[in-house]
């Protein structure tokens, strides 16, 4: 016959009273450890709240410490990189770069006659003046090779067309030596 150890919990559920084996009581050193945990925490949050509250008087938050974080000084030109990028300035970055590189993009002879004025980001058109209307037209022709050139460099969408505009004729004068319907000198601009 195989017996089964008796248990203490078993014995005493059968035989009717109920001792259950319950922790002691902390007391003497026990309990003096137990406060002095709950004395410390409770401590330590109110000494952070009033650390808060300081820094808060002082303006500011954590201050830069021994290690390399978000906060510490950084030289002009990576401060510009990441003020374009944190504000979506890419793309008007780029183009204004393009601007100040005309003569390189487009050669020397065209850089002459015709310059850059305004990029419009919405509809991604980049309007050029000329001097004259032979090089406005010069320059219509050369658009589509000129938009892949700056799509090349800027990224591919960045413009779209080129707007070409000629050189602006000066106010009409009416005077007495002018004939009826006469254009002037701005018959040939346009």
């Amino acid at each position: 016959m195989s017996e089964e150890p008796v248990r203490p919990e078993s014995a005493a559920a059968d035989s009717g009273t109920a001792e259950s084996p319950a922790a002691p009581e902390p007391s003497g050193v026990d309990l003096a450890r137990v406060a002095l945990r709950a004395a410390r925490a409770e401590a330590r949050a109110r000494g952070a709240a009033a650390q808060q509250r300081r820094q808060a008087r002082r303006g500011g938050g954590l201050r830069s410490g021994a290690r390399a974080d978000g906060r510490d000084p950084l030289p002009l030109g990576a401060a510009v990189s990441r003020l374009i990028t944190e504000r979506g300035w890419e793309a008007p970055a780029a183009v204004g770069g393009v601007m100040g590189r005309w003569p390189q993009l487009v050669g020397p002879e065209v850089a002459q006659h015709c310059a850059p004025e305004r990029y419009d980001e919405q509809e991604r058109v980049l309007v050029v003046t000329c001097d004259s209307t032979a090089w406005a037209t010069q320059l219509r022709l050369l658009a589509p090779q000129l938009v892949a050139r700056l799509n090349e460099e800027l990224g591919h969408g960045t413009v779209k067309l080129i707007k070409v505009v000629g050189p602006g004729g000066g106010g009409r004068r009416f005077g007495p030596l002018r004939a009826p319907g006469s254009q002037g000198p701005g018959d040939t601009y346009g």
